[in-house]
């Protein structure tokens, strides 16, 4: 194997990684007992190197550039690999430790995965866990992400999938709406109701609602004067202040139903769900945090097998 690497590169990379985190050549070369001049001299070795600039400059401050920032994302990736390899050689890495950064959706973030992140950092105190929260598909190699939380499995060779959960889904609505608009008694009755819709970050388009009858699940094309993007809980939001219908996922809306705040309909139609999988790079040297990571999530969330795989469903207008 060819080296592509000297020790005086590898100590720019460094270097640059830490002014990068702290935001200062100053800082960083305090923190490296070296002059702010040497920190100067590795980033301008870098940006030579790279046929690019890694920091806009200015009198009283850095800031990273675009191409910086994801230059920084993966060398502070691969120096974290380097320093988990030698710990795991040396005997070192006993406790896993380090930062984590996983990507999930809004929802699930917040009512399954984030209250879970107590327990994994008692059980772990040395792991830092940075959760971004987001319905957008990420890019593991230039964001820098371990690990990311999505409804399906993209198709990606390089990626591994391992389902969590397969999470049901229900149509809610606000006492106030019922009231004014009654109550469906059938999917026919949804065309006369306001239906919140929710726009799929990946295609643009409204997201059908899910459903099952004595035929087998149907998907049915609703429409509605509200619709939302980005965020589901903007529709449960709407739901709650008596704007019309919603379908969500039942864990996102279990207190609300319980405390009258919402009403689940058309309940004989239920059954339907849609899975919440873990995905993470194949082949990628898993640091011992991300395995401890990925081992939590799965004892806490994973079901038991047995289910039967969803039938192909029919789209319904």
């Amino acid at each position: 194997m060819q080296r592509k690497f000297d020790d005086l590169l590898l100590g720019s990379i460094e270097l640059f990684c830490l002014a990068a985190e702290l935001g200062s050549f100053t800082l960083a070369a305090n923190a490296a007992s070296v002059t702010p001049a040497a920190v100067s001299r590795s980033v301008a070795r870098l940006e030579e190197r790279l046929g690019a600039r890694l920091f806009v400059r200015t009198t009283r401050q850095i800031r990273l550039t675009d191409a910086g920032q994801r230059y920084f994302e993966q060398c502070r990736q691969a120096l974290s690999q380097l320093v988990d390899a030698e710990r795991e050689v040396t005997g070192q890495q006993t406790t896993p430790a380090g930062v984590l950064r996983i990507s999930m959706p809004t929802p699930y973030g917040h009512y399954r995965v984030l209250p879970l992140l107590p327990a994994f950092r008692e059980r772990f105190p040395k792991v830092q866990v940075e959760a971004h929260l987001s319905n957008r598909n990420i890019d593991f190699a230039d964001e820098g992400f371990d690990l990311a939380i999505r409804g399906r499995a993209p198709d990606d060779s390089n990626l591994i999938a391992r389902k969590l959960e397969d999470a049901e889904m229900i149509v809610v609505a606000a006492p106030a709406y019922l009231k004014r608009a009654g109550v469906p008694q059938s999917l026919d009755d949804l065309a006369a109701h306001e239906c919140i819709q929710f726009e799929l970050p990946s295609s643009g388009r409204n997201l059908a609602w899910t459903f099952a009858d004595a035929s087998g699940e149907i998907d049915v094309v609703t429409k509605g004067s509200f619709g939302t993007s980005g965020d589901a809980l903007a529709g449960v939001t709407l739901a709650r202040s008596g704007a019309g219908l919603f379908q969500t996922y039942r864990f996102i809306v279990e207190e609300d139903l319980r405390e009258g705040r919402l009403v689940e309909v058309l309940g004989e139609h239920g059954g339907r769900s849609r899975p919440f999988i873990l995905l993470y790079p194949h082949g990628r040297y898993l640091s011992s945090r991300v395995r401890a990571f990925v081992d939590f999530l799965v004892e806490q969330l994973v079901q038991p097998a047995g289910k039967l795989a969803p039938r192909a469903p029919r789209k319904r207008a």
